[in-house]
């Protein structure tokens, strides 16, 4: 089993004049604002546009993502109702159809670049001079490696040094061009795939990088800045009723989770929650598996729980999220982890591939 992942604890101190300030930031993301492409990946514009004339109209403040998350990480507070917009994968359609309603309301987004279609011209993706105009609105371009690869797969006869140095480049190129294209980087990196392992965001880390994974969930002050969750709000996650709840999602408020590991196997998987001190609605969490419907609780203590799959994951990425009311039983506390069940014929860097 993997070694316990702590979240620090404490509690967030404001003063009363910013009582309803918030401490915590849900970050939506999207990738195709498009009717005619791959609907998992997909919001068509009327949706996109459902979805900002809600925000709008409910009165959420769309923050600029690294002005905000550097003031969550100061412990500083962000407006009430804050949330943050995030682009997976550069695509054009979300010049051509997401930006004119993005800059019609005025908010900021962010969109995390793969340069390898760029830089070939290709059609489908942005252009530099496309992202310097969205810059002007609001718009903030992070690192989305450059060719998108799987990025804990190993390719046919990579040692493990080599895939180390595959992986700084797909890094540190997007860097280089960012800052040569754009003048300057925000220092931030989602994950393709979602996919990363500790030995990955530790070089983040030391490189001053915040990363993303693709795990649902709520950022606030004891977050890993390494791997931060956000909501997709594509494909069949686009519903608004849906989206509503999400918006109004907390972090839920652990100490700390052991998950055994980024990757599943041919047995179900299983995770310890361990919850910080405090009135909460502990008997009303409730966790799903994907795929597989509620998972089985086992309180080991008054506020540690293990959360138990039934079946085992197909190969791929699976995922199970759990969800707790608050007292007012108006917002949802939300943690989610994935894990990654490689088939024989996929070479992923594990401990054993290491050690060799």
């Amino acid at each position: 089993m993997s070694l316990p992942k702590t979240l620090a604890a404490g509690a967030f101190l404001c003063g009363s004049a910013l009582a309803l300030a918030q401490d915590y930031l849900p970050i939506l993301q999207y990738h195709h604002v498009d009717a005619n492409t791959p609907r998992a990946t997909s919001v068509a514009p009327d949706e996109f546009r459902e979805h900002m004339d809600y925000l709008k109209s409910a009165g959420f403040q769309v923050v600029d993502l690294p002005q905000a998350l550097t003031a969550i990480k100061a412990g500083e507070p962000l407006p009430e109702k804050a949330v943050a917009i995030t682009f997976d994968d550069a695509y054009r359609n979300i010049y051509e159809n997401g930006f004119p309603v993005l800059k019609e309301h005025g908010f900021p987004f962010t969109v995390f670049i793969n340069t390898g279609p760029i830089e070939k011209g290709h059609s489908s993706f942005l252009t530099w001079a496309q992202m310097q105009e969205m810059e002007q609105s609001g718009g903030v371009f992070a690192n989305h490696t450059v060719s998108h690869p799987y990025m804990l797969r190993l390719k046919d006869g990579e040692t493990h040094e080599q895939w180390r140095a595959r992986m700084a480049h797909e890094v540190n190129a997007v860097e280089q061009l960012l800052n040569d294209k754009l003048g300057h980087s925000p220092k931030m990196l989602a994950y393709p795939y979602g996919e990363s392992n500790a030995e990955i965001r530790e070089q983040l880390a030391e490189q001053g990088m915040i990363a993303f994974g693709q795990q649902s969930g709520v950022v606030d002050q004891h977050s890993d800045f390494t791997n931060l969750p956000r909501f997709p709000a594509a494909g069949h996650y686009a519903n608004l009723s849906s989206l509503k709840v999400k918006l109004n999602a907390k972090p839920m408020p652990l100490l700390s989770f052991e998950d055994q590991g980024e990757f599943a196997s041919h047995q179900p998987v299983s995770m310890t929650l361990n919850f910080q001190g405090g009135n909460y609605r502990l008997k009303d969490l409730a966790c799903y598996v994907a795929g597989q419907g509620k998972a089985k609780l086992e309180w080991l203590e008054a506020n540690q729980v293990k959360v138990q799959a039934e079946q085992a994951f197909p190969v791929g990425r699976g995922r199970i999220n759990c969800t707790m009311p608050d007292q007012s039983g108006r917002h949802y506390y939300w943690f989610s982890n994935v894990w990654i069940h490689a088939s024989a014929d996929q070479a992923y860097v594990t401990e054993k591939i290491k050690k060799n």
